[in-house]
């Protein structure tokens, strides 16, 4: 840390260290440990090595100012008694929401490793949904209960040991959402990021919205002067045809589920890294995979996104009076799955497939990735 703030580090070290000598943030108002300490996202404030990365969070998002940043952590420490934190991490409210699990969830990790949560707006697109979800106070209520519990255990997952990861992703997908004159829905969006903004100080590392329609610049004009510079410039917004670019930009590809442009039909997030090729406006790339020994199966995936291509694969022998086998004669791919193909390989050569971007005026992203 530079010294201006180390020197803010233990200013708010002692602003915390007097509070808890002093019983501050255990009178009532403030939850305590039986041993009279204070927990926050399980890490013990000043008891623990992690403690140091959760102050730097207030810091963070006070500007490194001391007393602000202080001032904060009581609020924050305050809004989690009130709300019952505490009991809605626990097992008595398990089920909570569980309606609601298509429309968030985690899945992989950027490339920085923070874990991704998508948050799935069309769903809610289902009228019955809506209405058991967002037609009175007492449905919104449980859903922002739901959707701060599933933030909560999300964070507890996470690394705050220093170095660790300790921040999440945000991609919010307005595909299908419910048009701007859903103003209940508004209004719990609204809520939960004030929340998050007021109570979660910089556990988010980008706010990426994708699939946006027309509307939402109006809509995001009337949330802008509620959020801090700070929290603004966490935003990133993509219409349509730019949103699975720009998830590459912060997700590898194999970390990406297939439905958003990536090459993981899984569950879970592949292991096995992908690479990623610019292809100019009609261009053409070959991608050689040389294989010293026959008997084995080499198999690969492959996925063009922003536009179509035309893709084909062959085997080409290392021995001179080998034959080329074709595996795949030329097709056109499509932008929403990729192409997945096998061979079996009897002698030492090379799998080869060429891609040929088959628009004239815009680049297309080549991903692709080889197993044995």
């Amino acid at each position: 840390l530079p010294e201006s703030e180390r020197r803010a580090l233990d200013e708010l070290k002692s602003l915390v260290m007097a509070a808890l000598k002093n019983h501050e943030f255990g009178g009532g108002e403030i939850p305590a440990d039986l041993d009279g300490s204070v927990s926050i996202w399980g890490v013990k404030l000043m008891e623990d090595v992690r403690s140091d990365v959760i102050l730097l969070k207030f810091l963070r998002a006070r500007d490194f100012k001391p007393y602000e940043a202080f001032a904060m952590m009581r609020s924050a420490l305050k809004w989690r008694k009130d709300f019952g934190i505490d009991d809605l991490v626990g097992e008595e409210e398990k089920n909570l929401g569980r309606e609601f699990e298509g429309a968030v969830f985690m899945y992989g990790r950027s490339r920085e490793g923070s874990p991704v949560c998508y948050n799935v707006y069309g769903e809610f697109r289902d009228e019955e949904l809506y209405r058991r979800t967002f037609s009175d106070e007492e449905s919104r209520r449980k859903f922002l209960r739901w959707r701060i519990q599933f933030l909560e255990r999300s964070i507890r997952k996470l690394d705050f040991s220093p170095g660790g990861i300790s921040t999440i992703v945000q991609v919010n997908d307005l595909k299908n959402s419910p048009g701007p004159n859903r103003w209940e829905l508004r209004q719990a969006t609204n809520q939960a990021l004030h929340l998050l903004q007021d109570n979660y100080p910089e556990f988010v590392a980008k706010q990426i919205f994708i699939n946006v329609p027309w509307w939402y610049m109006a809509v995001s004009r009337m949330i802008s002067p509620f959020l801090t510079q700070r929290s603004k410039n966490k935003f990133v917004v993509a219409a349509p045809a730019k949103s699975t670019q720009t998830l590459l930009n912060y997700i590898s590809a194999e970390q990406i589920p297939m439905d958003y442009g990536g090459l993981n039909e899984s569950s879970s997030p592949s292991s096995n890294p992908a690479t990623e090729i610019v292809l100019k406006p009609s261009a053409k790339h070959t991608v050689e995979f040389p294989v010293d020994e026959g008997g084995c199966v080499v198999s690969w995936e492959v996925r063009v996104v922003g536009g179509e291509a035309i893709y084909g694969a062959e085997f080409v022998p290392k021995a001179e009076n080998g034959y080329t086998v074709i595996i795949q004669k030329k097709m056109v791919t499509t932008k929403k799955k990729s192409v997945s193909d096998s061979y079996r390989v009897g002698e030492p050569g090379k799998v080869v497939f060429d891609v040929q971007n088959l628009s004239s005026k815009n680049k297309n992203i080549l991903l692709y990735r080889f197993n044995v």
